[in-house]
Order: C-alpha cells, then sequence, then structure tokens
C-alpha cells in the first residue's frame, strides 16, 4: 500500500458492563490504537463501537475520553480513521467528526483501498429475514424517533439507553455458533450484493460477535468478532493479503 496498512475493527461496545470490565476495554482498545498507528495507513472501525451512544445538541455521552483523545491523535498525525454506525451507536451526528476528525458512514461502503476494492457495513439486518428486526431497526433510525427521544432529558435519556443496551446484549452474550453458509444472513447479503454487479474482492462486517473468514468464488468475506468474548479481534490488509487476527 501507499503508506501504510489497513486495519478493520468492531463491536468494542465501550461502556458495556458486561463479559469484561468496560474501563479495562477500553484500555485495551486505545493500546490496540496505539500499537497499530506505527504502519497504519487508515483504520476502519466498523460499529458498535460505543455500547450506547446519542449526541443531543449540546450534550455527548459521559466516559470514552481516553478512546476519543486517542482517535483525535491519530488523525491529527495524518492517519484517515473511519467510523461506522451500528444498532447500538446508530445516532451520531458531528461530533466525532468535528471534535476527533473521523470520517462517520451511516450506511455500508464501496471503497477502494490499497488498490482492492472492499464493501464495509456494520451489518444489522443485512440478509436477515426476521421482519420485526428490520421493522425495529428502522423504528430506530426514524426521524421521528430521533426527535422524540431528543425531547427526554439527557439524564433520563442516556440511563433509557444504556439500560436498553445493557439488557439487549446480556440477553445474547454467547453468541451463536456458526449455522452453516445457507443460513448465515451476512453471507446470503454477500452473495446478493456480488450477484447485483459489486465486483468487490473482499467483503468486513461486524456485528454477529462470531470471528470467522467465508471464501466463495474468488470473494473473502470476514466478520470481525468483538473485544469482550475476544481480547482482540481484528482484520489487517497489507495491500496483498487480508488477514484476520483473533487473540483470546
Amino acid at each position: 500500500m501507499k503508506g501504510g496498512k489497513a486495519y478493520f475493527a468492531s463491536d468494542f461496545h465501550l461502556g458495556l458492563a458486561a463479559g469484561t470490565d468496560p474501563h479495562e476495554r477500553e484500555k485495551r482498545v486505545i493500546a490496540w490504537l496505539e500499537r497499530v498507528s506505527s504502519d497504519a495507513e487508515t483504520i476502519w472501525l466498523l460499529g458498535d463501537v460505543f455500547d450506547f451512544w446519542w449526541e443531543y445538541r449540546k450534550v455527548v455521552p459521559k466516559g470514552f475520553t481516553r478512546f476519543l483523545g486517542r482517535l483525535s491523535s491519530l488523525t491529527d498525525n495524518g492517519i484517515e480513521v473511519h467510523i461506522f454506525t451500528g444498532n447500538h451507536d446508530m445516532w451520531m451526528k458531528g461530533y466525532l467528526s468535528g471534535e476527533c476528525g473521523v470520517t462517520v458512514h451511516h450506511e455500508p461502503l464501496v471503497a477502494e483501498i490499497g488498490g482492492a476494492i472492499f464493501y464495509l457495513a456494520h451489518g444489522e439486518g443485512l440478509g436477515s429475514r426476521r421482519i420485526g428486526g428490520r421493522l425495529l431497526f428502522g423504528i430506530f433510525r426514524s426521524r421521528i424517533a430521533r426527535i422524540l427521544f431528543s425531547a427526554v432529558h439527557p439524564r433520563w435519556g442516556v440511563a433509557i439507553g444504556h439500560a436498553w443496551s445493557k439488557s439487549s446484549r446480556l440477553a445474547k452474550h454467547v453468541s451463536l455458533p456458526f449455522m452453516g453458509e445457507n443460513e448465515e444472513d451476512l453471507i446470503r447479503h454477500t452473495r446478493k450484493v456480488a450477484a447485483g454487479g459489486c465486483h468487490a474482492r473482499y467483503f468486513i462486517y461486524g456485528h454477529r460477535h462470531l470471528p470467522m473468514t467465508f471464501d466463495e468464488e474468488g470473494r473473502k468475506m470476514i466478520i470481525l468478532g468483538d473485544w469482550f468474548s475476544c481480547r482482540e479481534s481484528y482484520a489487517v490488509f497489507d495491500g496483498n493479503d487480508l488477514e484476520l487476527v483473533t487473540v483470546q
């Protein structure tokens, strides 16, 4: 690659009190960001970076100061940092881009990285046959729902968000094992996107909380895993090869 490697990670769920200590997890994430900054050209964080994130007009969630400071340091030093919204932190507006210099993506993205074409997305709802889940996700993203929730005082709004988020994650703390290629939503979605004319060589997702690689017909799909089932789980592209790295 021109200036270094591309790194991909997701599902830090910063602030989540289940599974591992949230402060210790944040320190691990920061240490990883510092380590990869030595040879990174771009860093891509594919959603659910925060376990809950809501930006009021003049209020942002408490905490994460060390992480946000590290993001700012990376971008100040010329490293591109991209963050995708996930189903836990979809309500990002302009704070992270304005204060930390990152680029925020709200939809799946096709991008050229190091001469290769990538399809990048968090993964929530993609390829899903569950109508109820897609409907709920649509409601959460709707303008009316955002206006109504913004009217709630931050003291209560953030508390509600954390309570819902914690309950949701605790209920699904153990990821489902691999269900077979015809039952995995993201494999179905990858096949659909490729059949629709997308010529990406690499497809990378978060959300599933199961680190895995799936190769098919010249395409490589990677699900990044999370940072409370694993100590570290990320992918790295050096311009030639894309590798999934997990540390238990």
